[in-house]
């Protein structure tokens, strides 16, 4: 069953906190409030944007407070109820303007603009609204002071845009309700802003407020802080029903024909705002039919693989759920809730989510249920969050808890963490987590449960920046929730690199050579499990690419034998190897435009060749054609084994306009012999209401090398065609 008093502990425990202060350390700009109406429509001319000043720019790329080559005006004023942004963009070549997708949230190498909003200026949390002169939409959410980006949430707001002869022309619209504010007794909001213009074929960003290059543009503590008056947030509730119908078609086991099901589902998602800072999420029969396919992948160690989430529902404030440790564990990954470990959907029954802000607390609590997989029983699985500033804007405590409950199997989890700017650019983070599970061993007491890991870093890309991390985990230490790549470990991990801007350089932007040394020991017995040692050489261009040359040496203690491809067996024993990796990327704002990624040299007991590659063409805004290829070339003469595994995926992204758009990925694994095709089609009636069509298949493409006189040549081994309708009320 759900926590129904869930709501209610988190409620009662709410008190009213001390009202922000409005910009203690840096003077706050006020915004204009406007004193006419506006005509949306793209052409930002109507007297009332005249009387709005424009904001101070400067040059971030590529050469920091350089002379721009394009003049940029960009103004942000705000009504009683939204907040605006209008842009003017001029450029001296206007034919030569990127607008290269009509895709939404998809950047082409496009001219850009984008706006930063930190709504409760707590300077670690921003939503970043984006648009390109094609006028489509680019949202994503900024959590932990810029060092994690969530690419897929989407908010309710508006843009339109306008290309001339002068170049490009802008007017943003973002309601009040969409970003969440607290505003004090006396009606003023205190909020951080950043603007930013992209001219994509220069590489050449401004940004208001000044932001020297060494630190990422998007860090919420950068920017400015603003005041707005007598505004409120608002609080509307969102309804979201869909429904959803299709069929689909799976194989039996060996070549006889598969049973056909027809699906037909009702669900309902609803945003009921408990305040203008913390919102709540249900959801009825969730589904996410319309979600993008994972990439293929193909392990080429003895660890688990890692999947990013990508369904809707767990997307908005998801980095205040991140307990992320040394080697990539996590406590809590989202994607153990309805979904097999093999990626396949089990049906989600109901869930609630909660996010948002009490007083000076960040809180976050998640509970869902779940249909049992074929053959187990239901699932119940819930975390909670809480965290608040310590000491000054950019220190943080917090606390964290997981449950996970099916039949007679539970486990839990508490844990808790300190991120703590010591001085300057210097942090130490501070993290522990405990699980209990009934299927552990206990032998080990508390410690065998736990997991410590600690972290001195200098966060700055300008000069040296380094990290220190030191991370310990039990061998009952079992987050059920979590990630965990490997267990009963410790790790010792340093990397270092050295930043320097060359602005006097007609090729390079900056030039910063580095090195790490991780090093991994198994608790049992102290040996070195897995050490990685490198330095190199990395690079950006003014032009907007890059590269990189880094040479490399690992030790593996490999105690039980395992397969890479599902071909060539790697036996127990300890393994050095070496090799060298280039990787280079041509600008980004190219049409056609590439990343490659080399390395060569040995591999356990034998060699490695492996090549990287992924071009794009941006053929025109209508349509986007990428190709991501890997082929790994393996060889073991001293026992006679080799593979050659190729991966590959085409995908096309079409667009007529903003409203009706399509995207295609056909993927190849060769360890696998499958082909896996998605095909999604959207079209968006209006913001909110939304018709999916989704193909997915899967095919055997070993059938004819196995049994050649199957006519076709190639099995398919599941099929499905779903139609969803979903429609938003409220706002």
């Amino acid at each position: 069953m759900i926590a129904a008093g869930t709501l209610l502990l988190l409620a009662s425990i709410a008190a009213p906190g001390p009202e922000p202060a409005l910009a203690a350390a840096k003077k706050a700009v006020e915004l204009t409030r406007l004193e006419g109406p506006i005509e949306f429509d793209g052409v930002p001319d109507d007297e009332a944007w005249r009387g709005v000043p424009a904001l101070p720019l400067t040059m971030y790329t590529p050469i920091f407070r350089g002379e721009a080559t394009q003049r940029t005006e960009i103004r942000v004023a705000y009504d009683s109820e939204n907040l605006y942004a209008a842009g003017w963009f001029y450029d001296t070549e206007p034919a030569a303007i990127r607008m290269n997708s009509l895709y939404r949230d998809r950047l082409s190498g496009d001219d850009t603009f984008a706006l930063y909003v930190d709504p409760f200026n707590d300077d670690q949390n921003a939503k970043w609204f984006g648009t390109t002169p094609a006028g489509i939409r680019i949202d994503q959410l900024v959590s932990d002071d810029g060092a994690t980006q969530n690419e897929n949430w989407d908010g309710f707001w508006d843009v339109r845009t306008r290309v001339t002869e002068e170049g490009w022309f802008m007017e943003m619209k973002i309601p009040f309700a969409t970003l969440g504010f607290h505003s004090t007794s006396l009606g003023v909001v205190a909020m951080g802003l950043t603007a930013t213009r992209l001219v994509a074929r220069k590489d050449e960003r401004v940004t208001f407020p000044e932001i020297d290059p060494g630190f990422p543009f998007r860090r919420p503590s950068l920017a400015a802080d603003v005041v707005l008056r007598d505004v409120k947030s608002g609080t509307p509730i969102y309804v979201t029903p869909f429904v959803l119908a299709g069929s689909a078609r799976a194989a039996a086991d060996g070549m006889a024909p598969g049973s056909s099901t027809s699906p037909r589902e009702l669900g309902l998602d609803i945003r009921f705002p408990l305040s203008s800072r913390l919102t709540a999420d249900f959801t009825v029969n969730t589904d996410f039919a319309q979600v993008e396919a994972d990439g293929q992948q193909v392990a080429l160690d003895r660890f688990p693989l890692f999947f990013p989430e990508r369904r809707r529902f767990f997307q908005e404030n998801s980095g205040l759920f991140d307990f992320v440790t040394a080697g990539g564990a996590r406590l809590f990954h989202s994607r153990r809730i309805g979904l097999t470990p093999s990626g396949a959907p089990v049906r989600i029954l109901a869930g609630v989510r909660l996010v948002g802000k009490m007083g000076r607390y960040e809180i976050g609590a998640l509970n869902m249920e779940t249909d049992g997989a074929a053959g187990t029983d239901r699932e119940n699985t819930g975390v909670f969050r809480i965290r608040r500033p310590v000491l000054n804007s950019s220190s943080t405590v917090g606390a964290m808890a997981t449950t996970y409950l099916s039949g007679d199997r539970h486990s839990a989890s508490l844990a808790a963490d300190a991120s703590l700017r010591v001085h300057a650019n210097e942090y130490l983070t501070l993290k522990f987590a405990s699980t209990a599970d009934n299927e552990a061993r206990t032998a080990g007491g508390v410690l065998g449960r736990s997991l410590v890991d600690a972290r001195w870093e200098r966060r700055i890309g300008r000069g040296l920046s380094y990290t220190a991390q030191f991370s310990r985990a039990g061998l009952d230490y079992r987050p059920r929730l979590g990630f965990l790549p490997r267990r009963d470990f410790t790790t010792a991990n340093v990397v270092a690199n050295w930043f320097k801007f060359t602005d006097s350089s007609r090729f390079f932007r900056r030039i910063y050579p580095g090195g790490l040394a991780f090093s991994t020991f198994r608790n049992s017995d102290g040996a070195l499990e897995s050490g990685q040692y490198a330095f190199w050489v990395q690079w950006d261009t003014k032009a907007g690419g890059g590269g990189l040359i880094e040479p490399k040496w690992f030790r593996e203690n490999v105690q039980s034998p395992f397969k890479v491809g599902g071909v060539v067996d790697i036996p127990a024993g300890v393994y050095d190897f070496a090799d060298l990796q280039v990787q280079y990327s041509t600008a980004a704002g190219a049409r056609l435009r590439t990343e490659i990624d080399f390395r060569a040299g040995t591999y356990f007991d034998g060699r490695r060749v492996q090549v990287i590659a992924t071009p794009t063409w941006t053929a025109s805004p209508h349509l986007d054609l990428g190709l991501n290829y890997q082929m790994t070339r393996l060889r073991f003469p001293v026992r006679g084994q080799s593979a050659d595994i190729h991966l590959a995926g085409l995908r096309i992204r079409a667009a007529v306009d903003a409203r009706l758009s399509g995207a295609a990925l056909a993927q190849y694994n060769s360890t696998t012999r499958r082909l896996d095709v998605n095909l999604r089609l959207r079209y968006a009636v209006r913001e909110g209401t939304d018709l999916w069509f989704v193909y997915n298949e899967g095919l055997d493409t070993e059938t004819a090398r196995r049994l050649p006189e199957q006519p076709g040549g190639v099995r398919s081994l599941a099929r499905t065609f779903i139609l969803k309708y979903s429609h938003t009320f409220g706002g």
